[in-house]
């Protein structure tokens, strides 16, 4: 009697990549380690935690010249969009890879990325993990570098007219220089590897 072949599995390792934020000085970056069989759009979720920011908008990837994203609302003119569901993140990026994340294409933030390395997975460690970071995510809809640079300047100052219209916008509070790694993996942990947790959460191992 012939018997089932073995089912073929890739081995699962982890990246370990920086992503730093153009446009602003002092440098906005995080240190974070992803596994290699998620997707695209895991990264995305990712990426939103570490910059604390909410999912509001439109975002996509460019890697070797390829656009990746949601093809069903990026309009990329002449340009395809591949799905960011679509492929293991081990199929689409390699050692000391460097490509591009943008958010928000109103206020038009880019996060460069580059992998630092590749590393077997611990077995002990949670991933997504973030290793360290410094300084805060701009707020959602700030109006992008030169926006959150005025509302910086504005916030500095109690006797500009517009100083407690943002500090109320921003709920009451900004520090432009906190980070808190411990924070950001307790949200991080909150990023489903299964669907059918909320809206915005994809099946990441759907390729």
């Amino acid at each position: 009697m012939a018997t089932k072949a073995a089912k073929k599995t890739t081995p699962r390792f982890v990246y370990q990549l920086k992503a730093t934020m153009n446009g602003i000085r002092p440098l906005i970056w995080r240190k974070f380690q992803v596994e290699s069989d998620a997707n695209l759009y895991h990264m995305h979720l990712v990426l939103q935690e570490l910059m604390g920011w909410y999912d509001y908008h439109l975002h996509e990837f460019t890697i070797d010249g390829i656009y990746y994203g949601d093809p069903e609302a990026v309009d990329m003119g002449p340009n395809e969009i591949v799905s960011d569901k679509k492929k293991r993140l081990s199929s689409i990026i390699g050692p000391e890879q460097r490509f591009l994340y943008e958010y928000d294409f109103g206020d038009g933030w880019e996060i460069n990325l580059i992998v630092e390395k590749i590393l077997p997975v611990e077995k002990d460690t949670q991933y997504p993990v973030c290793i360290k970071g410094r300084r805060a995510g701009p707020p959602e809809d700030c109006g992008g570098v030169w926006g959150y640079e005025k509302l910086l300047g504005t916030i500095r100052n109690p006797d500009n007219p517009e100083h407690d219209e943002m500090i109320e916008w921003l709920g009451g509070e900004f520090d432009p220089e906190a980070f808190d790694t411990d924070e950001v993996n307790a949200a991080l942990k909150n990023i489903p590897k299964r669907p059918g947790i909320g809206g915005r959460q994809p099946d990441i191992w759907n390729f």
